[in-house]
């Protein structure tokens, strides 16, 4: 594993373990029922927990939740290794990176949000027929080195045949961009004609006339667990009851979305999308639930895990695979899952 990898989420852990401690100590008892939710950053792609969150779901469990944005999931691990997040929303390989570098009171992976990969392809140009062979001979910035989305699209590239590099035969895939930097740096950048883009940012790109969504790598990708919910093994021990309302809300959300039509599910998303037209976030919901980016139980399966295992190995920030059992704990999902099924 990279050394600024573990610098990253360790390191950065330890710099602020100090002063989370201290928040701690002068807010006197802490109320278990206020969540403190850290999400790796803000997208559509993460939908069943907004309609949760403005359908009163998570009210209706008895719990507030105060939602803060990461920008990356190093920056998300970091804020649940220190204290200042009691639930992250983030990639699994975080998980994985923290438990193989060992650390006491491990995070652990209690339901899984997404099931594949939720980014979309920009291009500058209109290419209407984009095939992944377009991508040859161009740069195309898929993320930060060692995240999900640019190890997904390395996985992409590698396993359709394509080599990535700099060469005129070859696939540049630059991994050197902070991934809530992805969108400014490719604007500015006349060389790069691709990058990879979330929603609602990739409509905003199109509808802004500054590129062209032409291809989703969840379509391409299949089966992934993309994002997850994690704890601490002493918050799922000691707090349990609260992370399965947490978990019953989210699933709520999700019954909200499938049962309803998408433009009823974009009023719901407007209030966490301001920025957005109730039209834009209905095609941002139809993109998404075209390709089942949801997981309907919220369970992450071995299965599943082990296709997480096969893209980092691919990706070469690990050198040994973890157990499925020890990054992950499906009991409350299961749990859930059974109750609303």
């Amino acid at each position: 594993m990279k050394i600024w990898k573990k610098l990253s989420i360790v390191g950065m852990a330890l710099l602020l373990v100090v002063s989370a401690g201290f928040f701690v100590t002068a807010c006197g008892k802490k109320d278990y029922n206020k969540i403190e939710l850290n999400e790796v950053t803000h997208s559509i792609f993460y939908a069943p927990l907004y309609v949760a969150m403005n359908q009163g779901f998570f009210e209706d469990e008895g719990l507030t939740v105060t939602l803060t944005n990461g920008g990356g999931s190093d920056t998300s691990m970091s804020a649940l290794l220190t204290g200042s997040a009691d639930i992250i929303l983030a990639g699994p390989e975080t998980v994985v990176y923290t438990q193989q570098e060992g650390v006491a009171d491990k995070p652990v992976v209690f339901g899984q949000l997404t099931t594949c990969d939720g980014s979309f392809i920009v291009s500058k140009e209109d290419d209407q027929n984009f095939t992944l062979a377009d991508l040859v001979g161009e740069t195309i910035i898929g993320g930060r080195q060692g995240g999900l989305p640019a190890m997904t699209l390395q996985y992409i590239i590698e396993n359709s045949g394509y080599t990535i590099g700099t060469g005129a035969d070859e696939i540049n895939l630059r991994t050197d961009v902070a991934f809530n930097l992805t969108a400014s740096v490719w604007e500015g950048d006349s060389t790069v004609k691709y990058c990879t883009l979330f929603e609602p940012t990739a409509t905003n790109i199109e509808k802004e006339g500054k590129g062209f969504v032409v291809a989703s790598l969840g379509e391409i990708s299949g089966s992934i667990p993309y994002t997850c919910f994690a704890a601490k093994e002493s918050y799922l021990e000691d707090h349990s009851d609260v992370a399965e309302k947490f978990l019953r809300a989210v699933a709520k959300g999700y019954d909200y979305i499938i049962s309803n039509d998408s433009e009823t599910v974009a009023k719901a998303l407007l209030p966490s999308f301001e920025g957005n037209t109730i039209a834009e976030l209905q095609v941002a919901v139809e993109q998404y639930t075209l390709i089942s980016a949801w997981s309907s139980d919220m369970i992450l399966t071995e299965a599943s895990f082990n296709n997480l295992m096969n893209v980092m190995l691919n990706a070469g920030v690990i050198t040994e695979t973890s157990n499925w059992e020890d990054i992950v704990d499906n009991t409350l999902a299961t749990k859930v899952h059974k109750e609303v099924a």
